[in-house]
């Protein structure tokens, strides 16, 4: 029976608690590994350990007395979840797929030799490495590994700008002329069947690279959000994944689409999943990693997801803001209870659902309105 298997997730942040809330349906017990205690999975769970997910041993140690380890981020120790698979733990998505995602410029070759078309960058080193290259400025620095909500992210303009740039592994990619951005959501099981989401159009704030709203689905040619599909499945299979996994794409000037990052876990632009879908990206994901069939994507009807940032203006009047977001028909409030206040981290997300996109941007902006 489910209840009776031990399952346990990397990472204790609001993906890992969305994951855990709906695993209570299935009447499942979840264990979390994260690093800080006040995580926001930590309410959710009475089996929370307090270590790194980046540490052999802290992952070994949380590992062995579960019967199957997924994560909520990429920074996890994959010899670790290697040394588990060979006790017999099922760890999904497998420790081999992690790797590849892990670091930006191997996610990158990957995609290149399975044909896939990918933004054109290269590996650096350092910022001495990046003299080299600057014959290839304008471009966007990325840094290869712990990349998240635009932490990680530089455009270097000219040469002058290399003094200030990250000095570590990156990967120096060309400046897109983009259009639109796209995410697919796609789940695919041991048994190799796999189901998309519809793409979500995804819209970022100026260079925050932090995603500001998403509209589900994406209001742009049948051709392209086709092509965006195949795409995502071709990614999945390729990487033989177990799970659910992310697909963040361009689509340039002249409508080419061009891969950008993976994320082989729960994502933002799933969230809308939540009430919008038949079967959320978090229920898909405990089907796909336990052996159930894999759930029903279809929309019921469009939305509109927006994150929630923490700002001065929401810290001065939490309380009020909040009844005032409730107050609007239609709009679904999740509040991640993170503590303490870092400007500018997401600190919830809110999905705006309706008969039409248009009445629902019109409360979109309303909803803008409130939070600043």
């Amino acid at each position: 029976m489910l209840e009776n298997l031990k399952i346990g997730i990397l990472g204790g942040g609001q993906l890992g608690g969305m994951l855990i809330r709906h695993a209570i349906d299935f009447g499942l017990n979840i264990s979390v590994l994260d690093k800080d205690a006040n995580a926001p999975c930590a309410r959710y769970t009475s089996s929370f350990s307090c270590g790194a997910p980046t540490s052999y041993e802290a992952v070994l140690e949380f590992g062995k007395d579960l019967d199957v380890i997924t994560i909520e981020m990429e920074a996890v120790n994959i010899d670790a979840l290697r040394e588990l698979e060979k006790q017999g733990k099922k760890v999904f998505p497998a420790p081999d797929t992690i790797q590849v995602i892990q670091d930006k410029f191997t996610q990158k070759q990957f995609l290149l030799s399975h044909n896939i078309p990918v933004v054109p960058g290269e590996a650096v080193e350092g910022k001495n490495d990046l003299h080299k290259y600057e014959h290839k400025l304008p471009g966007c620095l990325k840094k290869r590994r712990n990349g998240y909500d635009g932490y990680g992210v530089m455009v270097l303009k000219t040469s002058a700008d290399i003094d200030t740039a990250f000095d570590e592994p990156c990967v120096l990619e060309e400046l897109v002329d983009i259009k639109h951005e796209l995410s697919v959501i796609v789940a695919r099981n041991e048994h190799g069947a796999v189901k998309c989401y519809d793409p979500v159009k995804m819209v970022f704030s100026g260079e925050k690279f932090v995603l500001d709203f998403q509209e589900a689905p994406a209001q742009l040619e049948e051709g392209i959000l086709k092509e965006a599909t195949v795409l995502a499945e071709k990614i999945a299979d390729a990487l033989k994944l177990v799970g659910i996994l992310a697909v963040e794409m361009f689509v340039t000037k002249d409508n080419k689409l061009l891969v950008n990052e993976l994320a082989p876990r729960p994502h933002n632009s799933g969230h809308h999943t939540i009430e919008a879908s038949t079967t959320s990206q978090y229920e898909q994901l405990l089907r796909a990693i336990l052996g159930l069939p894999l759930g029903d994507t279809s929309l019921h009807f469009p939305s509109l997801m927006m994150n929630i940032l923490e700002t001065d203006a929401l810290n001065s009047n939490r309380q009020e803001k909040v009844q005032q977001l409730l107050d609007i028909d239609g709009a679904h409030l999740h509040w991640y209870g993170k503590k303490g206040n870092r400007l500018g981290r997401k600190v919830g997300h809110i999905t705006i659902t309706g008969s039409t996109m248009e009445s629902i941007v019109v409360k979109a902006e309303t909803i803008r309105k409130i939070l600043n």
